[in-house]
């Protein structure tokens, strides 16, 4: 087996030097450190990593906790995190909480039984316990996507602002009565979205009409029985707002079912665009976020408290971009 000695032979170092460039734990010359990495993989060596972690009292491992099965938008940030993390030196351990606080709470425990450095969470709509559990046992963490409060690092999306420009835009179109299928009760970024969709109606003048917002529980399924609802309404909107990509899609399944054709019959805006969304007819208009750049931003985020754990909290929110296409009912929009 190829040992530091090995190494430190080959490329003409001390074995002192090998482990400075191995564990990052002093300055190398930039040559030094080359040849040291060049005696590295001619030999094959492995660092192991348990034995330094043993010494370091880091793993470097950051556990991330975020239902990237059950909700599609989170699986670009999961790339965004990972590609973070692997830049900084670290491994992922990933777990799926499925929006359920005690699924939540649960997978936390796991994986800091685990001993991983740090966490990154995306809070469920009861996110007490979760959170309570990392503060009890001083776990750094990072909350992503969805707040908890400003004793904890953040970051996440712009919600209110896009929406309101959705609302604004379907309302100078000529739309008065305009739905919006909302989200997770609970979860900050249900709150802020039906903030921006009451924004945007004030702001042109229109009444709140309560019968117009409908719970889809930022899900597919619950998308379907919120559209089918506001349809059956005495006064129907004439257009859809959507509050996430899972329940775009089951709002264009009820649409479908109920033989109502976009945007000739209804429109339609969502918030969170597809990779594919262009490719439906109409093709969707919609709220892009930043998705792999909040997994970015989460990373680093909890870098920076691992180096300075005393630092006061930060939260940071980032730009969404508007992507206007057809479905709102702009034939030509975006080609």
């Amino acid at each position: 087996m190829t040992t530091m000695v090995d190494v430190a032979r080959q490329a003409g170092v001390s074995v002192a030097t090998v482990s400075h460039v191995l564990n990052e734990t002093r300055p190398v010359r930039p040559d030094t450190r080359a040849a040291v990495l060049k005696a590295i993989d001619e030999l094959g060596y492995t660092h192991n990593t348990l034995a330094r972690s043993l010494v370091t009292a880091r793993t470097r491992s950051i556990g991330l906790a975020v239902s990237a099965i059950s909700n599609p938008y989170f699986t670009e940030i999961l790339q965004g995190v990972e590609a973070g993390a692997l830049e900084a030196g670290y491994s992922l351990l990933i777990a799926d909480p499925h929006d359920d606080p005690a699924h939540e709470q649960k997978v936390v425990r796991l994986l800091h039984e685990r001993r991983v450095d740090g966490m990154i969470v995306a809070p469920s709509a009861e996110p007490a316990g979760m959170a309570g559990y990392l503060t009890r046992r001083k776990v750094p963490a990072v909350f992503l996507d969805r707040l908890v409060g400003d004793a904890y690092d953040q970051v996440c999306a712009e919600n209110t602002a896009p929406v309101r420009q959705l609302v604004e835009h379907l309302a100078d179109l000529g739309h008065t009565r305009i739905g919006l299928v909302a989200g997770l009760p609970g979860l900050s970024t249900t709150t802020e979205r039906v903030q921006g969709y009451r924004e945007g109606l004030r702001a042109r003048g229109l009444p709140f009409a309560p019968e117009l917002l409908a719970g889809g529980n930022s899900e597919a399924e619950g998308a379907q029985d919120a559209t089918r609802h506001l349809l059956a309404a005495p006064e129907p909107p004439t257009a859809i707002i959507t509050a996430n990509n899972a329940m775009t899609i089951g709002t264009l399944r009820a649409l479908r079912d109920l033989g109502r054709d976009v945007p000739r019959d209804i429109a339609l805006a969502c918030f969170d665009d597809f990779s594919w969304a262009d490719l439906f007819a109409p093709r969707l208009t919609a709220i892009s976020q930043p998705s792999k750049e909040i997994g970015a931003a989460a990373v680093r985020l909890l870098l920076e408290r691992l180096e300075e754990p005393d630092r006061p909290p930060r939260t940071l929110r980032l730009p969404c971009t508007y992507v206007h296409r057809d479905s709102c009912g702009c034939t030509g929009a975006g080609r």
